[in-house]
């Protein structure tokens, strides 16, 4: 292993981010997923130019991508989850709100990840034990605060826990209002800027994850810059709890808490 995990990541994430790049502003073909949901071309291809970074260097490694889904064999524990472009809706409409996310996962934690912006040429990076922001090949630490009280919200679909948590209803409580001031900017690149301290927090539904392509490299960066990250239940990740939010310091977390919790009540 001539190169480290960390940088590879990150040249990884570079590759991508290229692709992703020079196709902006393109006519780009679309493949429908689901209802409202679709890749396109730039997604495929950046995905390729990703793939082809951590293959040349780590060919025993699974590798799970968003588009290719899981390719590999490897019984080495190591697998990268690949994201080649979050915020597909944004780019297809010519927004330049998106990332590419590379993470990888080392037994159960992920150990290192990057989340580049294909449109700052800025990468966020963390070697599992600190977070940084990479601008023209110069380094510098990740710190968080809470100063602005940006709260980035996700209200793209799906709901799962819409029975005792619905983003938009947050966004409407007396007490969100008076502290806080809400952004939307619809992909996870807003996970890395809490990191950053570019946003007070990040608050999502949703199904596991720690594991997902989509959030494990902003997730990863948020924990290694010492942010707050749990469930929307207050739960650790690894519990299994549903959601994520993640704050830039324990107060933000635990008024964003308070308030789920109060949403929740009453739907009991």
């Amino acid at each position: 292993m001539s190169i480290t995990d960390h940088a590879l990541a990150i040249e990884a994430a570079e590759a991508g981010a290229a692709v992703v790049r020079s196709q902006y502003g393109t006519s780009l073909t679309r493949f429908m997923k689901t209802a409202g949901d679709f890749a396109t071309t730039a997604d495929v291809e950046a995905e390729k130019a990703v793939l082809d970074v951590l293959r040349a260097a780590r060919p025993d490694d699974v590798v799970l991508g968003e588009e290719s889904g899981r390719t590999g064999t490897g019984g080495n524990g190591r697998m990268w989850l690949v994201d080649p472009l979050c915020g597909t809706l944004n780019y297809a409409a010519r927004t330049m709100l998106a990332s590419v996310n590379v993470a990888l996962r080392t037994g159960t934690p992920v150990t290192v990840a990057a989340s580049a912006d294909p449109f700052t040429n800025e990468v966020f990076w963390t070697d599992g034990i600190a977070a940084f922001v990479r601008r023209a090949g110069e380094d510098e630490r990740l710190a968080p605060s809470a100063e602005s009280t940006l709260i980035d919200v996700n209200l793209d679909p799906p709901f799962p826990n819409r029975s005792v948590f619905l983003a938009a209803h947050l966004l409407a409580d007396d007490g969100f209002i008076e502290q806080f001031r809400p952004r939307v900017v619809s992909t996870s690149l807003a996970v890395a800027w809490v990191a950053a301290g570019r946003r007070a927090a990040y608050v999502t539904d949703g199904h596991h994850l720690r594991d997902s392509v989509h959030f494990a490299a902003g997730i990863a960066l948020c924990q290694a810059a010492g942010c707050v990250v749990t469930g929307i239940d207050g739960q650790p990740l690894h519990a299994g709890g549903d959601g994520l939010v993640v704050a830039a310091d324990e107060r933000t977390h635990a008024a964003l808490l308070t308030l789920i919790r109060k949403q929740r009540a009453r739907r009991d």
